[in-house]
């Protein structure tokens, strides 16, 4: 008799942990299931706001063929590596000599030129950008609920085919500053 209840005791024991851990699997599909219908509402709203700046636009009388988007020339609209040294720093969390490795994406559409910076696959900051013919500026400010308060400058000023050159200067707490090197070359994966 004992061991029937011990054997029926462990079997209840055994369904229950397995209840439990399906339940945790069910809460965490339901939570990823809201948080990309979430991140799907974000990119219609996007699109619908983008398109309703261009209607505006064109109300106010431009003809659709003024309504000019910008984009990088062909040879840069592409995902490259970046390999960024630290050349000079009175900043406590940079010291002369780091090294960051990062993957860039210059990317435009209807609000502009912008770079995508982006670090173990993950979307990092998105640089707001400018183009001549010989130099890319780019800027970045973080946004109030970034825990890291910090501005972002970036002159690309020796743009070659198969490596783009300039320097990175990043204004931080204490408006300490350091500036890295920045060398650009083509990704092998896109």
């Amino acid at each position: 008799m004992k061991n029937i209840t011990l054997i029926l005791i462990l079997a209840l024991l055994i369904v229950s942990c397995d209840n439990k851990k399906e339940a945790q699997l069910n809460t965490r599909e339901h939570e990823l299931n809201l948080r990309e219908q979430q991140l799907k509402a974000i990119e219609e709203e996007y699109e619908a706001l983008r398109k309703m700046r261009d209607s505006l636009i064109l109300a106010k009388g431009l003809a659709a063929d003024t309504l000019q988007v910008v984009k990088w020339p062909d040879s840069l609209q592409q995902v490259w590596n970046s390999k960024m040294i630290c050349r000079e720093s009175n900043c406590n969390n940079y010291v002369i000599g780091d090294q960051r490795n990062e993957v860039w994406k210059f990317l435009s559409d209807s609000s502009g030129l912008y770079m995508n910076v982006v670090n173990n696959d993950k979307l990092v900051r998105v640089f707001r950008a400018s183009y001549s013919e010989n130099k890319i500026v780019m800027d970045y400010t973080a946004d109030s609920t970034s825990t890291t308060k910090q501005k972002i400058s970036v002159l690309l000023d020796d743009i070659q085919k198969k490596v783009i050159k300039g320097t990175q200067t990043i204004t931080g707490f204490n408006d300490c500053t350091a500036k890295f090197s920045v060398e650009l070359t083509p990704s092998t994966k896109q």
